[in-house]
């Protein structure tokens, strides 16, 4: 078992690119909010229209109470990500209070963290993945890691992420002394 990997930017656009090519709205939707908000699967799933539309429109920042530490964490919503989530709204319709991504047994109730990980699954091995390697949590991990890799700064990523300790975070991505060196390698006095 094991973590599962973060996703590489060129595998985040080669799921983008299968999923448009399968004319998948509401999984394009999906990802690329998974992506961006970098919650776990459970608070994904659970997002409700409200959460992320504010008068009319896509919010470019939202907040959740997240659901294994009850505490609350802001996410950016970038322009992509607000298209395909405004498409999928359109079609899928519902009030503010209603979920983003219903269940497909219970249009009252959201979708089961386990379909999110059947989905998953299957964009992952739709473009060449291995889907053992890759679960709901790689969402998560996928722009905290670039971000991370980009700038360097643990602190923003745990904040991010909405890690209450620095080491949760350095953990969670893996930080090892050879990151460290070539961050201090990088910098010169």
């Amino acid at each position: 078992m094991g973590a599962k990997r973060a996703l590489k930017p060129q595998q985040v656009w080669a799921i983008r690119f299968w999923l448009d090519q399968h004319r998948r709205l509401r999984d394009r939707a999906l990802f690329d909010l998974a992506i961006d908000s970098k919650l776990r699967g459970c608070d994904v799933v659970k997002l409700r229209i409200g959460d992320v539309v504010a008068g009319g429109h896509i919010r470019d920042r939202a907040i959740v109470v997240q659901q294994k530490t009850k505490r609350p964490v802001q996410f950016e919503i970038v322009e992509p990500t607000r298209k395909t989530l405004l498409a999928w709204l359109e079609r899928r319709g519902g009030t503010l209070n209603d979920f983003v991504f219903p269940s497909r047994n219970n249009y009252m109730d959201h979708m089961s963290t386990r379909q999110y990980a059947r989905l998953l699954r299957e964009w992952v091995t739709g473009i060449g993945l291995q889907a053992e390697e890759y679960g709901t949590h790689s969402l998560r991990r996928t722009k905290a890691s670039i971000i991370y890799k980009a700038t360097g700064n643990l602190r923003a990523v745990q904040i991010l992420l909405g890690h209450a300790k620095i080491e949760s975070t350095v953990r969670y991505l893996g930080v090892d002394v050879e990151d460290a060196l070539a961050l201090s390698e990088k910098t010169e006095i």
